[in-house]
Parts: C-alpha cells; structure tokens; sequence
C-alpha cells in the first residue's frame, strides 16, 4: 500500500489533490492511504514552502501546485 500526504491549508487546491490521488488509485486498482498535514509547523518542518504539497511513502515529490494525472499516475506505478 502506498502511503500519501498532501500538506497544506485544507484550501480547494489541496482537496482536488486528495481527491484525484484517491480516484487515480481506485482507477488503477492501487491501494493506498491518503492523510492530510494542515498544521503550519508540520508543513514547515517537512520543508514545503508552498501549498499543496504531496509525499509518497514519506519522501517529498511534489510542491505548489495541484500535480497532474500523470505525475500522480507515475508515483502509483512507482
């Protein structure tokens, strides 16, 4: 199971994010587990400057901006 981790304010951004990884992944028959980080300190301390920000498995992949299908289809197959 691939664990996510989308860091951010909880803003409309973010949501999308969490809703496109949690479709993709039922799309592509990947489990996974999405949590969501909105504690300003937490964000900082993992280093994420802008919002939304998303790690897979505890490694940073993505930060500022909504991903894209295809990076989030990329991180599944990874």
């Amino acid at each position: 199971m691939k664990e996510f981790t989308v860091y951010g304010s909880g803003c409309k951004n973010c949501q999308n994010t969490k809703d496109m990884i949690r479709q993709i992944a039922e799309q592509m028959g990947v489990p996974v587990e999405v949590k969501e980080v909105t504690d300003t300190a937490e964000i900082m301390a993992a280093g994420i400057m802008s919002t939304p920000g998303v790690a897979v498995n505890g490694e940073i992949v993505h930060v500022g901006s909504v991903p894209t299908p295809e990076q989030v289809r990329a991180w599944l197959q990874g």
